[in-house]
């Protein structure tokens, strides 16, 4: 949500079932891209075009927003012109360009010399507080908008409005462009003032709610009750109407350009505030591409330069949990490095950044500050992107599970318990990552795919017939079932139940909140001692290198995030990690290979003793890849 500092009822009850099996994406360009934004006028597609070949940019992010504009809404004649031209520049430079436009929200320039406002033309498509209030803003509310000028957010179910703004996508799609990048696709409940009104009352929303369900949105919820079944009747009406409005605006582009992709920019992550603003990433990921996550774990700080360990390691939750829901679509990263702090040196934490993303297998998009164009440092920009580019099969063909504990995400659990959940799911992940197990985060979508001899349910409150009686059918083969927290899941015969009340997802969050350095892996050893005993990749590495394991064109992968020695705002080089030993089942005619952070592949020496090869890691700086095979 961040912009450039240059410059009848539509509720459609189109559900994705939850149990379709996984999703088997064909990668495209989308899965490769190297990101850079620039922001488009009338005369300038050519250099941008210039430029993104020279910085080694693909996947040009441009900024001409159509639909965000009242202006532009009203008639985008010139706007599509300059789309079109980049279009067909970017295609002659063999790149691919994709166009910002805006979600909900829409500015009017200069509102306070002109009469022609949406606000001031259009009041009904405005979204409203219950009591009445309409989301207008100015120039305080937040860094984008202009004095003079007008911010307005627009329900979804203003009919008028969706028509045209349907119309615009259509139009865009035409010009050739390869993306449609929808910016804050959101109800409006983050500015201040806003956070816990659960908007929109609008008539048309309210309308449409009374229309599925029968009750009154302004009479018949207790709002912010999450125990109150009509208030969760309603969360789930905002989420699906959020849905609903991406998977339209991708049949619309699709209709006119069948091979246009559709990214939305989402800031909520897997967190509460997914519920709130009703963009939740996990329902979006079916309707769309790929998703841009604007994204911080719990909606903290965004700046690389100012982390600490464990806000590597929950960021490292977040993205995996991402590439779990993506099934194989693509997962963009529009994060920020750096943004004028005195004691950290930009270049140093844009590797942070970049190495942290590309291990989880995630792309890269460089912006300085809190803006989306530009870089805080082009020469280390290029560097990077060079050595993603030389090793992009490694980090983006696909990563398949070998010998995973499963680590279940219960969309419904974190809807109406996210506190909990999540405290317990992000625990038992770091906890994971910390022992280096191999790990599989696994969802409703993806139960019938998932092999493991283990699966973990961390405080999971809720659940569906059908995921019961997977559960049970799991146990009956023999596997275990690891409950932690106050669940008491029926699954038939315990005997391989492991049941933890006192959660240790929750227990470490708590450890590591009070002592990243004091906290251990060991300090929850029955808990990993319940888990299936591990016959795959064992690796030998401190708890401050997180791991993630799999393979990855038919060989064994390990991904190395070394985190140790980061101090968030004072020191973002990390103490080099010696004597990393990994240790997997020989094969013949097999190899050991380690590719550092911004270096170069090297071939590993190993060792063989009773039938497994272990192998001593060159010191590792930032981060690294290691892999065995031909």
């Amino acid at each position: 949500m961040h912009r450039y500092t240059i410059a009848a009822s539509f509720f459609l009850v189109i559900f994705t079932t939850p149990w379709a099996a996984s999703q088997t994406t064909e990668q495209d360009w989308t899965n490769y891209v190297r990101i850079g934004a620039y922001g488009l006028a009338a005369d300038n597609a050519g250099k941008i075009v210039a430029d993104a070949k020279e910085s080694g940019v693909f996947g040009i992010e441009v900024d001409n927003d159509i639909p965000g504009r009242y202006e532009s809404f009203v008639d985008p004649k010139a706007k599509l012109e300059a789309i079109r031209a980049l279009a067909e520049k970017a295609h002659a430079a063999g790149n691919h360009a994709f166009v910002y436009i805006a979600g909900t929200e829409c500015i009017t320039a200069n509102a306070d010399t002109t009469g022609h406002t949406l606000a001031k033309e259009h009041p009904d498509w405005l979204q409203r507080k219950i009591n009445g209030e309409a989301a207008i803003f100015g120039s305080g509310s937040a860094f984008w908008i202009a004095k003079g000028d007008e911010d307005v957010w627009i329900t979804p179910y203003a009919s008028a409005w969706r028509k045209t703004y349907m119309e615009r996508v259509r139009q865009i799609a035409a010009t050739g462009i390869d993306g449609i990048y929808v910016d804050i696709p959101y109800w409006m409940t983050h500015f201040d003032g806003w956070e816990e009104t659960w908007a929109s009352f609008d008539d048309y929303t309210v309308s449409a709610f009374r229309k599925q369900t029968g009750l009154d949105a302004k009479k018949d919820l207790k709002l912010g009750d999450f125990s109150d079944p009509n208030f969760r009747r309603w969360i789930d009406f905002r989420v699906q109407t959020i849905t609903d409005f991406m998977q339209e605006i991708a049949r619309n582009a699709k209709s006119v350009n069948p091979k246009i992709k559709t990214i939305p920019e989402i800031y909520p992550g897997i967190e509460s505030e997914a519920v709130r603003v009703g963009a939740d990433v996990y329902s979006l990921y079916p309707v769309v591409d790929a998703i841009a996550h604007e994204y911080e774990f719990g909606g903290g700080d965004h700046m690389a330069s100012s982390r600490t360990p464990l806000d590597w390691f929950r960021y490292q939750v977040g993205m995996h949990t991402f590439r779990a829901f993506a099934q194989g679509k693509a997962t963009w990263i529009l994060n920020y490095s750096w943004d004028g702090d005195k004691n950290v040196d930009p270049r140093q934490a844009m590797m942070n950044l970049a190495m942290s993303q590309v291990m989880a297998g995630a792309n890269f998009w460089d912006a300085p500050g809190h803006s989306m164009a530009g870089s805080n440092d082009p020469e280390t920009r290029k560097k990077i992107f060079a050595y993603i580019k030389q090793h992009e099969k490694t980090f983006y063909l696909p990563r398949a599970p070998m010998d995973p504990v499963g680590v279940y995400f219960s969309p419904e659990t974190r809807d109406f318990y996210a506190e909990d959940f999540i405290r317990s799911y992000a625990g038992i992940l770091i906890l994971l990552m910390q022992s280096h197990r191999e790990f599989q985060v696994v969802t409703p979508r993806t139960l019938d795919g998932f092999h493991g001899e283990t699966l973990v349910l961390p405080d999971v409150r809720l659940m569906s017939e059908r995921e019961q009686h997977w559960m049970e059918q799991y146990v009956k083969q023999g596997k275990r079932l690891v409950i932690t927290g106050d669940s008491a899941f029926p699954v038939g015969d315990e005997t391989n139940v492991r049941r933890f009340p006192k959660c240790p997802g929750k227990a470490y969050t708590a450890s590591l909140e009070a002592s990243f350095e004091q906290a251990q892996p060991g300090m929850q050893q029955s808990f990993l001692d319940s888990l299936a005993p591990n016959r795959g990749i064992g690796v030998f590495a401190s708890p401050s290198v997180a791991t993630s394991i799999s393979e990855v064109n038919g060989a064994p992968h390990v991904f190395l995030a070394n985190f140790a020695g980061l101090v968030g705002g004072k020191n973002p080089i990390q103490t080099p990690q010696t004597d990393v030993k990994i240790s997997l089942p020989a094969k013949p005619n097999s190899f050991g290979f380690f590719l550092p952070f911004l270096g170069d592949v090297q071939k590993l020496d190993g060792t063989q003793e009773n039938g497994r090869m272990t192998f001593v890691l060159p010191p590792i700086s930032k981060g690294g890849v290691f892999w065995y095979g031909h």
